[in-house]
């Protein structure tokens, strides 16, 4: 079974010249989903992952039965003023301005070990800023791990040389 294969590519979205990577394809699709979740299970079942961080929103869809299966923890990290109790935050550039994640305080402790989920690298903004809260907290990233990667955009190769490893189901070179 292609994980690939059923991801749908939609051109010119949101905007001209973006090949959009929906995953929605492969989510809805039972035997992509549960491929999906065994492929990443299988590879950290091993690790003694304590908790699972999962980016806003579809590293929540992938982070969450990940966490499960793993018998961890799942830590949600979302866009800012989405999260109840006291946070801390991190802000990362877009392709056209800047954003901020946030995380609960009290969400990693120091001896956590973390696989960080996410459903796509691209530039990378996003998963960085997510390390650094994880790091702040005290907790150590195991590894990042992605369904899609695009080589292309440069996020995979940013976090390599910052000594972190990703990990990707499929990629897509344009």
């Amino acid at each position: 079974m292609s994980i690939k294969s059923r991801i749908r590519t939609i051109p010119h979205y949101p905007r001209k010249g973006i090949m959009f990577r929906d995953i929605t394809t492969l989510l809805k699709d039972p035997v992509g989903l549960r491929t999906t979740i065994e492929e990443i299970v299988q590879r950290y079942q091993k690790e003694k992952i304590s908790k699972v961080a999962g980016i806003e929103s579809r590293g929540f869809i992938i982070g969450a039965p990940v966490a499960y299966a793993l018998g961890a923890g799942f830590v949600p990290i979302r866009k800012q003023g989405k999260l109840p109790a006291e946070t801390i935050g991190c802000d990362y550039q877009l392709e056209y301005g800047f954003d901020k994640v946030e995380i609960h305080v009290d969400a990693i402790d120091k001896e956590d070990r973390v696989l960080l989920i996410d459903d796509l690298m691209a530039t990378g903004g996003t998963m960085e800023a997510a390390i650094r809260l994880i790091r702040e907290t005290g907790g150590s990233v195991v590894e990042c791990c992605v369904v899609i990667d695009l080589p292309n955009a440069g996020g995979s190769r940013r976090l390599r040389q910052q000594g972190y490893q990703l990990f990707s189901l499929c990629s897509f070179e344009d």
